[in-house]
């Protein structure tokens, strides 16, 4: 990953878990917490494919796993941000734009859904059972509703920052391609120049050779 993306992502993450754990966290909703942290992912995911999406989630995950006031066993939604990270960077549009807002919605909710069951069954698989006493069905609804609500002020936001830090808002081969459009332009115009050298050259041996022509010429005439 190049150093803005580093720095960026870095940047955006540690803001949404703060916002996250200060604000949203004691708000009490009822259900789950509206999770600010996947939003980011999920959009920095979007604009960097599955490999930058799945480095982020894992980092912002584990980030997650060790600041209070976490009580779960740390890896655990490290492993959930990982995959989903992967995942939704592989719906990644090939032009680096998005034509609607339906796409990110649809990756908003899978992943809200995926997440609360991934967390859930990596929980069981522990022996955290704090799933069963709230409700699994209340927590995918209320984690589906909230980011939902939330995705719209957070996503395109994210987005943009990620595009204008690559500092073109497609994709690297769209640079490589203006850059090979660039080069093949000068190299054409170096071989116009070449050939109109050459050209100008023959121009001028065929006018000095008419000259010594009309010289010799000349010379004949007046013997």
């Amino acid at each position: 990953m190049r150093f803005n993306r580093m720095l960026l992502s870095v940047t955006l993450v540690v803001v949404a878990l703060v916002i996250q754990v200060s604000v949203l966290a004691r708000l009490h909703l009822p259900g789950a917490v509206p999770d600010l942290v996947l939003l980011t992912v999920l959009a920095l995911a979007l604009v960097y494919g599955h490999v930058g999406g799945a480095l982020i989630g894992f980092g912002a995950g584990l980030l997650s796993d060790v600041v209070p006031p976490a009580d779960h066993a740390a890896g655990r939604y490290a492993l959930v941000l990982c995959v989903i990270g992967y995942c939704a960077g592989l719906v990644k549009p090939e032009n680096g734009r998005l034509k609607s807002a339906t796409g990110p919605m649809a990756v908003v909710v899978v992943a809200a859904i995926g997440s609360t069951l991934l967390y859930a069954g990596v929980g069981a698989l522990v022996g955290d059972t704090a799933a069963r006493h709230v409700g699994l069905t209340s927590l995918l609804f209320t984690a589906t509703l909230y980011d939902l609500l939330l995705a719209p002020f957070v996503v395109p936001v994210v987005m943009a920052l990620a595009r204008r830090a690559e500092n073109d808002p497609l994709s690297d081969a769209g640079s490589a391609a203006k850059a090979a459009d660039v080069s093949t332009g000068w190299a054409g115009a170096g071989t116009g120049l070449r050939i109109g050298g050459q050209r100008g050259g023959l121009r001028v041996k065929a006018a000095r050779a008419r000259v010594a022509r009309a010289g010799r010429i000349k010379g004949v005439k007046r013997l």
